[in-house]
């Protein structure tokens, strides 16, 4: 999305509150929700709960379920609130299609270059490769860029539904918003600490199951509201002034296509091919054949449920125009945000408004639960070393050792995620909000330049020592770029390509401390 700047003022849509949606209506689906969760992370875990079992899942994961699962890990509450409300902008409509083009192939290139290199290696976290490549110093920055990018990106995800948990039930029992916070994790926290991806794998299956329900019911539920059957629907919104999917008019503006399409290939690569997160689960598959169907087939599931995120938005404002709602205002600024929960919670009967709340939930939590397995793993593997232990420290009284350790770190993550979520609220400054949705362009572009710097310079590696140095200057160059670009470069905005520009970047001042490689270094 482009347009993170309005996300916060999802905050604000409690006013449009749904009284049938009473709180304890709200909390006992909560409850039961965690409670089937947990029921899952017991079983699955109760007979392993190894570290194997935590980072890997045993190498032994159904590739089906792991293509499925990781739906729900790619979207999130903010794809689910925004992408919807944003197709009533001009300047938006369907060109959010574009940039899923542009995913798509770079999921296919995921699938062909860096998995093959992943499983060769036989990986547990995938920035073990930048260490053979270049170096223990750029491999240590690679992997600090991974949890400071997904710490900040899970935490803000998180803080969504956390507000839609404080606005509609905790407000009502005069919980404070940090308890609310502690609370979410405390949830989270509890289906995963045990089996890690294990658990993962079955319970963000189920998750993502509740999503595309919630999104396949809001259509059915709209569609009935406006007398359409299911062609008839596909006839209208195609026919509808918010279906223009490609923008070839204007290559200043952020919406044009090929910015969609080149930022939407480079966004995949650095935030799923180089993501711990996400690789994860693929690298839980037994053979490269199978994460590679896995990789395929979530792409064809990844487009189509995107396509009917799209359909959302059409008919949420087909049937705003139709029955006179207008899109929330917020200090006298329209909120397209705020468009689904406002017809969800205000206009539709109850159980659209339970189906709703369900599939913002399963979205939320699904990116959360496995940011925090991964940042737990990265850690584990990249910072204490935990894969490279021996068998002899596997025997009994050490694994344990391991485990517990493992544990701490999990709950030092799930406390970090909450220091991140109380300075968010602490702030609730739009300009805030609008530096951390751009931070992962930020953030994963020097991971860009490092991993191509080490698949296309086989002569070459670099002074290992300089590399964090160079990973910084990158995105404070960019910054000043995008701050400054309709200036610079006459009236050019940097959209979705400012990723590729900062891991350019990256490469170039790799290239500078470059030396010649080693035979060790070629890899």
């Amino acid at each position: 999305m482009t347009s993170h700047d309005k996300l916060l003022s999802f905050c604000y849509f409690s006013k449009f509150k749904n009284q049938s949606m009473s709180s304890g209506t709200i909390l006992a689906i909560i409850i039961i929700y965690f409670g089937i969760l947990i029921l899952i992370s017991n079983f699955v875990s109760k007979k392993d709960n190894s570290n194997d079992a935590f980072f890997k899942a045993n190498k032994n994961s159904k590739w089906y379920l792991v293509a499925f699962g990781m739906i729900g890990t790619a979207l999130s509450g903010v794809t689910f609130i925004s992408v919807p409300g944003e197709v009533g902008n001009p300047d938006f409509q369907f060109k959010y299609f574009q940039f899923v083009i542009g995913n798509a192939i770079g999921f296919i290139i995921i699938a062909t270059i860096l998995l093959p290199l992943y499983y060769r290696m036989n990986l547990t976290s995938i920035y073990s490769y930048i260490e053979q490549r270049l170096g223990v110093v750029s491999y240590k920055t690679a992997a600090t860029i991974f949890l400071i990018s997904r710490t900040i990106g899970s935490a803000f995800r998180l803080y969504l539904v956390v507000i839609v948990l404080q606005r509609f039930v905790f407000d009502d029992f005069e919980i404070p918003f940090a308890i609310t916070v502690l609370i979410s994790l405390a949830l989270i926290f509890a289906y995963t600490y045990r089996g890690g991806l294990k658990t993962i794998i079955i319970t963000d299956t189920l998750q993502t199951f509740f999503l595309v329900s919630s999104v396949f019911l809001t259509i059915i539920f709209i569609c009935n509201s406006l007398d359409l059957g299911f062609i008839d629907a596909f006839e209208t919104v195609k026919e509808s002034q918010y279906s223009k999917v490609f923008f070839f008019e204007d290559y200043l503006k952020g919406n044009y296509f090929w910015k969609q399409i080149l930022g939407g290939i480079f966004v995949t690569i650095a935030m799923v091919g180089l993501d711990q997160d996400l690789m994860q689960k693929n690298l839980s598959c037994a053979t490269i054949g199978e994460a590679q169907k896995n990789m395929f087939t979530f792409t064809g599931i990844f487009v189509i449920i995107n396509i009917f995120f799209l359909s959302v938005g059409a008919l949420l404002y087909l049937y705003a125009e139709k029955n006179g709602i207008s899109v929330p205002m917020v200090d006298g600024i329209k909120r397209t945000d705020l468009l689904f929960p406002e017809i969800a919670f205000n206009h539709l009967t109850l159980f659209p408004a339970v189906v709703f709340l369900l599939g913002l939930t399963a979205a939320t939590f699904a990116t959360t639960d496995s940011a925090l397995t991964a940042l737990t793993t990265s850690f584990c593997v990249d910072f204490l070393g935990m894969d490279k232990e021996s068998k002899k420290l596997e025997a009994e009284n050490k694994n344990k050792k391991m485990v517990r350790t493992r544990h701490f770190v999990h709950v030092g993550f799930s406390l970090l995620m909450f220091l991140v979520i109380i300075i968010f609220n602490s702030l609730n400054d739009k300009s805030v909000v609008t530096m951390i949705f751009k931070v992962a362009s930020y953030t994963y572009g020097p991971l860009l330049g490092l991993y191509a710097f080490g698949l296309f310079m086989k002569t070459k590696t670099v002074h290992d020592k300089l590399v964090p140095i160079v990973c910084v200057i990158s995105p404070l160059i960019c910054f000043l770029l995008a701050k400054n670009s309709a200036l610079l470069f006459g009236n050019y905005v940097i959209d979705n390509e400012l990723i590729i520009i900062n891991g350019l970047i990256t490469f170039i001042g790799l290239l500078f401390i470059s030396k010649p490689a080693t035979s060790q270094t070629k890899f």
